[in-house]
């Protein structure tokens, strides 16, 4: 994942609500599912289980998430180590078929996900960090991203 990339989705982690959080968590898995792709299709054996690796991380994170006192979050988990499998399966291999399974399912589960974000009003669970305002600017283009409050205390507050 580039450093560009790391800084948008940190930026959209530090303003997100507990629904968006879990969107956001299924667009870095399947960033990480990509690049786990295009390194196996290119050969790169070290950077192809990089990717997989990454993105075990991101579902295993989504699993410990999963509220198991509502029947849907035990299909949810079910889906969840059916992917973990296949991405194991993808790494023993060294196969893009099986990343294609996982790619699937979580392309629907984030979906899914995106749908019930937007109804979403919560709050953001992060509180206390920087307020950013983005706007196009007069160039052709450009978005210019200011950050507000930069001066204060920002920090955990207790």
């Amino acid at each position: 994942m580039t450093s560009e990339l790391k800084q948008q989705f940190t930026l959209k982690i530090s303003q997100a609500n507990k629904t968006r959080l879990v969107v956001i968590l299924y667009e870095m898995m399947l960033v990480y599912i990509e690049e786990a792709r295009q390194a196996n299709e290119a050969g790169d054996q070290e950077s192809f289980r990089k990717g997989i690796k990454n993105a075990k991380g991101c579902l295993h994170e989504l699993m410990a998430s999963l509220h198991l006192e509502y029947p849907v979050a035990e299909n949810l988990m079910q889906l969840y180590v059916y992917s973990d499998r296949e991405l194991t399966r993808a790494d023993l291999r060294n196969s893009r078929t099986e990343l294609a399974h996982v790619e699937e399912i979580m392309s629907k589960l984030h979906a899914a996900y995106e749908t019930v974000s937007k109804q979403d009003e919560s709050s953001p669970v992060m509180a206390n960090t920087q307020t950013v305002y983005a706007g196009l600017t007069y160039g052709r283009n450009n978005l210019n991203e200011s950050l507000a409050d930069q001066g204060s205390s920002r920090g955990f507050r207790v």
